[in-house]
């Protein structure tokens, strides 16, 4: 009797389980492919164009994210996953942890600072914001990472200056702001594919590639996001493949610094 009892709860949570993972599962999107009208992007105001795309980019207050990924820094590879957490323009909070669910590090950006807690070496770095320039142009801010990690176009390069071209079905952006270069490149869907950033005389570099968009709390954001970084001699490769990904929901950003641990270089 107490086996068919044991049996029966332990099938009900097995079905349970299966419907968790089946109402989290992430619907990849059929994007359109319709081709672009290049006479109407040549006829529409620079600020119609703008407000179209800007339409088109997510919004959000809170974003949660779990991402299996391809981490490369100056050669240095490692398979990890990233749980990440956003609120809107004020914090993103990232877990690192290794194959085995052992959480390696943690850390805390805000529009003002970085915190990174290295538990396998028991240090920590805490530094201004402007410790980001030293892999990524000064033209690189808090937004600019938010965005990023959720698909939008980066907001500075959405201005009255842009250049507007009909490639194929695509359309692309570009144009040089406070000396850095950059270009995106849009589907029909008005969704970024492509996000190309270079500053010649500082020699650095950033190139995104999003890729199988799919559909996480009625939202559309790309499940695949290769971001490339370079700064002189340091590069950055960051592979992200998306499992988990949902916005709005009560976040907790629990963050703190273990007395023995001692700050780093």
């Amino acid at each position: 009797m107490k086996r068919n009892i044991l049996n029966k709860i332990a099938i009900i949570f097995c079905l349970l389980a299966l419907v968790a993972c089946k109402s989290k599962k992430l619907v990849v999107v059929n994007r359109p492919t319709n081709t672009v009208d290049s006479a109407a992007i040549k006829e529409n105001s620079i600020r119609a164009k703008l407000d179209a795309i800007r339409s088109k980019q997510v919004t959000f207050n809170t974003f949660s994210g779990k991402a299996k990924t391809k981490l490369d820094i100056n050669g240095n590879s490692n398979d990890v996953t990233l749980n990440i957490r956003v609120a809107r323009d004020q914090k993103i909070w990232i877990s690192v942890t290794a194959i085995i669910g052992i959480e390696i590090a943690r850390a805390q950006i805000t529009p003002d600072s970085i915190i990174v807690v290295n538990r396998l070496q028991s240090v920590y770095l805490k530094k201004p914001f402007s410790y980001v320039y030293t892999y990524a142009s000064r033209q690189i801010n808090f937004k600019t990472l938010q965005a990023l990690l959720i698909g939008n176009a980066i907001p500075e390069l959405l201005n009255p200056n842009t250049n507007f071209e009909a490639q194929g079905n695509n359309t692309a952006l570009s144009g040089n702001l406070q000396d850095l270069i950059y270009k995106l490149l849009l589907g029909p869907d008005m969704k970024v594919t492509q996000t190309n950033l270079s500053n010649q005389f500082g020699g650095k570099s950033l190139q995104v590639a999003n890729n199988v968009f799919i559909q996480a709390s009625n939202r559309v954001i790309p499940s695949q996001v290769d971001i490339s970084s370079t700064a002189g001699d340091k590069k950055i490769q960051l592979n992200l493949r998306y499992t988990q990904a949902e916005f709005d929901k009560p976040l907790e950003y629990p963050f703190s610094i273990p007395k023995s641990y001692e700050a780093a270089n």
